[in-house]
């Protein structure tokens, strides 16, 4: 968010310890470039680590873009695109460089000053290019657009209406593009694991343990959010039916003309041969683009099935999820799909069934899948009785967002008063969704209540405070944000007694090293892209480039290309969640098992539900369902050589500032 009058720019960030926003202000005026962590978390430097990609954009607007031509760069990044544009042209003509997020520009502006660009044709405009005034702004409308304003589903950073806006205003009549034209491809697949992402109604009937989060008639209160997930499909090349037995043959769905105006809707009806017998669980989706106007110069997000593709991060293949046990489907039969988009996204439907039912709460896929396994469960049930065995009318806090626990607690004992704070799904849903399910789950209303910490009004002292942990709207964080019930446990003190159960009562930091080639060539530091330095250490220290300095990030081990343990399980530091919230640190020297090059270190908590009893909730990769969970990634700056048959090891040493809630992370 931008305020003209002031030149001030406001970022919002997330304290990962409460869980609440607060907005950072960006001064424009100011050399330094923060805030670093935001712009190490992005995808900027993956993106610029794609070989393949930088090379069609080279090649596409060395055939573009000709002298004496303006060039409009709609989401700039680092210039590079800029750049190219400006040594095909020469000296003639022009390129106006448009970024609206202030600390890119910023380091843009060293990164052409570096390859002495900075005072050359580029002119570098912080604004929307949406907000872009000819004679105001810029002199005159351009002849070629280069842009690269596109996500895994394609549409998703807003690409149609920055096309529309340009072709209206900014672009003269007959423009040109680099891309050229993008055309979305599926495929139908059946997969046992991506069944297990969307139907918990289904895989909760084989679980048997009288919980019940969606009863018969209302599978609809829980639900993936319908819209395209993006995923490295790759991965689950051992799972989905399409090497020997396949669903379909991939087919065309939309196509988009950038070199015109596009339109915000379409609409069309695919049909879909069936190659074999079987149940769609999802559709997946790619992308091809054709850089230039003779389609000679492409790229591709197809999964490795269809092509061979570098691993990259920036952009995945799509999933959309078919609707409970998914579609049944015989051989040589046409499949009716409807597809459909708008001005950011893309959606299917199939004609043989209609649900618009709407949920009362939306989950990420891993939580619907964690939700039923039945494993899991048995393990979080179990936890729940040994803390309630015995206790007389307790009062039970639940301090996260787990409907699960809070139904599993209400349901075990018939005398528990359950409080829920419920801080991410909110009181009004919260409330909603557990009056929907308490006759299946055999408790009242008037013993379940959903309230914040500001109208706690309860007398009696809390028996039992209790969370998975889990905090909706956290997927995508670091395995310790979770320690935000740590945070929790803390503001409640006064109100919990003597003898009050936590749980869970400990976690426990785990690490392993790990060969995770793919990785850690997508975030390598930069050097030259395309004859252009990018070396300079601000850039790769500000977008977080593999060294001492840069941060853990959250990934899914699963989806990270090859991976591979080079190393046991180590603990490095505990938790004490019975506790006061309190910084600490710990050390482990983690000796190599397996010869192989480390890129790094996987890192997750295991959550001790009860001490007494060993029942503990694993978050690591070490199984299938290590694919709920992401794990934290530390990269080296410079992989480490593991040669056979010689004992080596390294020290890690990690140390959790409570006063942050940011865990930091140091080898030897």
């Amino acid at each position: 968010m931008s305020s003209k009058s002031t030149g001030l720019m406001f970022q919002l960030k997330v304290d990962p310890l409460t869980g609440k926003s607060e907005w950072v202000v960006i001064e424009e005026e100011a050399d330094d470039i923060s805030p670093k962590p935001m712009l190490a978390s992005t995808c900027y430097l993956d993106m610029l680590n794609d070989a393949p990609r930088n090379r069609a954009y080279r090649d596409a607007i060395d055939r573009s873009v000709s002298k004496h031509c303006h060039v409009l760069d709609i989401g700039s990044g680092t210039g590079l695109l800029s750049m190219m544009a400006a040594r095909a042209m020469g000296k003639a003509g022009s390129v106006t460089a448009c970024e609206s997020y202030l600390p890119m520009v910023k380091l843009m502006k060293k990164v052409l000053r570096a390859n002495d660009m900075l005072d050359a044709n580029i002119r570098v405009i912080n604004k929307r290019s949406d907000e872009l005034q000819v004679g105001v702004d810029i002199a005159s409308r351009a002849h070629v657009l280069v842009s690269e304003i596109l996500d895994s589903e394609l549409l998703g950073e807003g690409l149609i209406p920055s096309l529309q806006h340009a072709c209206d205003n900014l672009l003269v009549e007959n423009y040109q593009t680099v891309p050229y034209r993008a055309t979305t491809y599926g495929q139908l697949v059946e997969s046992s694991w991506l069944w297990k992402l969307h139907d918990l109604f289904n895989h909760e009937a084989t679980t048997a343990d009288g919980v019940g989060l969606l009863p018969k008639g209302k599978e609809s209160l829980l639900q993936v959010k319908p819209q395209q997930l993006p995923m490295h499909c790759d991965a689950l090349a051992q799972d989905i039916r399409l090497t020997s037995i396949q669903l379909s043959e991939p087919f065309k769905i939309f196509e988009f003309e950038f070199w015109k105006r596009p339109h915000s809707h379409g609409q069309k009806e695919v049909l879909i041969k069936a190659s074999d017998d079987g149940t769609v669980h999802a559709v997946i989706s790619w992308w091809v683009l054709e850089l230039d106007e003779e389609g000679k110069i492409l790229y591709s997000t197809a999964p490795n099935w269809i092509g061979s593709r570098e691993w990259c991060d920036h952009w995945k293949q799509c999933v959309w999820f078919s609707k409970g046990k998914g579609l049944s489907v015989c051989k040589d039969t046409d499949v009716c799909m409807e597809a459909t988009h708008n001005e950011t996204s893309i959606s299917y439907r199939f004609k043989s069934y209609v649900d618009d039912s709407l949920p009362i709460i939306t989950l990420s896929p891993e939580r619907i899948a964690i939700y039923g396994d039945r494993e899991w469960r048995h393990s979080m049930l179990k936890a729940i009785s040994y803390a309630l065995e015995g206790k007389e009318s307790p009062l039970c806090v639940v301090g996260d967002d787990s409907v699960f626990v809070a139904t599993a607690v209400a349901h075990v004992s018939k005398t528990a008063h359950v409080v829920c704070l419920f801080p991410g799904i909110g009181e009004e849903k919260g409330l909603e969704y557990l009056e929907a399910v308490a006759d299946e789950n055999g408790y009242s209303m008037d013993r379940v209540q959903v309230v914040s910490k500001q109208q706690w009004t309860h007398q009696n002292k809390v028996d039992l405070l209790i969370a998975e942990p889990f905090y909706f709207g956290a997927e995508g964080m670091l395995p310790w944000h979770n320690l935000q019930f740590w945070s929790k446990r803390r503001m409640l003190d006064s109100v919990l007694s003597e003898d009050v159960c936590i749980m869970p009562c400990k976690g426990i930091l785990k690490a392993c090293a790990m060969s995770l080639p793919d990785l850690w060539r997508s975030r390598r530091s930069l050097e030259k892209i395309q004859g252009f330095d990018h070396s300079m250490s601000v850039v790769n220290s500000i977008l977080g480039a593999s060294s001492s300095e840069a941060p853990c990030l959250p990934f899914f081990i699963w989806q990270c290309g090859e991976a591979k343990r080079l190393s046991e399980t180590y603990s490095i530091m505990e938790f004490d969640l019975s506790k006061p919230l309190a910084s600490c640190d710990g050390r482990a020297e983690v000796a190599f098992v397996e010869a192989g090059v480390c890129h790094g270190f996987a890192l997750w908590i295991d959550w001790v539900m009860d001490a007494t009893n060993n029942i503990l909730i694993s978050t690591g990769p070490d199984d299938d369902r290590g694919r709920y969970w992401k794990q934290g990634v530390k990269l080296f700056a410079d992989p480490l050589l593991v040669p056979p048959g010689v004992s080596c090891s390294t020290l890690i040493h990690a140390y959790f500032d409570s006063s942050t809630g940011h865990l930091s992370l140091h080898h030897i």
